[in-house]
């Protein structure tokens, strides 16, 4: 009996060697890899801080920010140096801000890390980093911050006060997890929530934004989506919206449509463009899409672009998850920046 313990225990520490072993190994091939990536982007240094985020330019006319999604760049976080080069590459491809992730810039717990690994969207290191000093010294403005609305109940004061610490007036929640999109109660229930929230960061001097995923497409009613339900019951005085176009299209809405009726209340605009690139043969039936570069999918972008310009849109942030160009978020970003300034760049400088 012992014998056969010992063996049981000695197979088992073998095995957590081999684990070890093989997280570690992948762990080193895949520092090697991002600091290839950001070898080869490398850029100088700038930190001439652009001051125009939400205001008018010195010509007089608006001034529209163009920014990239932390959660795009989280593989590129693994230590200080790659996250600054990465940075300055955000900034020298021509956008003016980022947006950041609370749980991107804080120490994030194991699960969490798995979790946003096995989806498509690794946070990677960055909650080790000083981001402040990161924001500083890459001459970007922060043009919002995601945070939850649990935080916001929770302590408003302190997540406006971060904001502040950023340079921010912005807090953007995104869709509830293990919230039930389906029932009208709850729903209702969120929009008083969202109306709660919005006053009390309002009193802080910092405004709400509601990002959306597909989900808030469920019917609630027999002529009502939750997503109809949170723009109606939501006061504009306290929460607008971060649209994201590419999940509602995912979801099979009327994106335009419902662009009209965010109208103004839109103050920032999540960009995708929605296609597949990857080389053919392509067979009938199904042909699996999936995110891709600005200009390269199938999304009508330039009819959603005059929408959010004619409707007023401060903002406009890039987000893909995965399937960039040779597997690099840098070169993704450099290419869709090309759209984002020939629709949004200030025309008279």
């Amino acid at each position: 009996m012992k014998k056969n313990k010992k063996k049981i225990f000695t197979v088992i520490i073998v095995c957590i060697s081999l684990v070890i072993i093989l997280i570690a190994g992948y762990e080193i091939k895949e520092n090697v890899r991002i600091g290839k990536i950001v070898e080869s982007h490398k850029t100088e240094q700038n930190a001439k801080q652009n001051d125009v985020v939400r205001s008018n330019d010195e010509n007089g006319s608006k001034h529209i920010s163009t920014a990239v999604q932390q959660i795009m760049i989280g593989t590129m976080s693994n230590n200080y140096d790659n996250a600054l080069q990465t940075l300055l590459n955000i900034k020298n491809a021509g956008y003016d801000s980022i947006e950041l992730n609370d749980f991107m810039i804080h120490k994030s717990s194991m699960l969490v890390k798995l979790m946003t690994k096995f989806s498509g969207m690794s946070i990677g290191n960055g909650g080790k980093l000083d981001w402040p000093k990161l924001i500083e010294e890459s001459g970007l403005n922060v043009i919002s911050i995601h945070s939850n609305l649990g935080s916001i109940e929770n302590d408003a004061k302190a997540i406006a006060d971060e904001a502040k610490k950023f340079g921010t007036d912005t807090i953007v929640i995104t869709g509830m997890y293990k919230f039930d999109y389906s029932s009208l109660d709850n729903v209702e229930e969120l929009a008083k929530r969202l109306n709660q929230a919005g006053k009390a960061l309002s009193e802080e001097g910092i405004r709400l934004l509601y990002h959306n995923h597909n989900v808030e497409l469920q019917k609630v009613t027999s002529e009502k989506t939750a997503y109809d339900i949170i723009i109606e019951q939501t006061d504009p005085a306290y929460v607008n919206f971060e649209f994201d176009s590419y999940w509602m299209a995912d979801g099979g809405a009327n994106v335009p449509a419902l662009m009209e009726k965010l109208g103004n209340r839109m103050k920032l605009w999540h960009i995708n463009d929605r296609g597949y690139t990857k080389s053919g043969p392509y067979m009938t039936p199904i042909l699996k899409e999936n995110a891709t570069e600005l200009g390269s999918g199938n999304m009508d972008l330039d009819t959603l672009s005059a929408i959010a310009i004619k409707n007023g849109v401060e903002g406009v942030i890039l987000e893909t998850h995965k399937n960039w160009v040779n597997n690099d978020p840098i070169k993704s970003l450099q290419v869709s920046s090309e759209y984002m300034q020939d629709s949004f760049g200030d025309k008279d400088n």
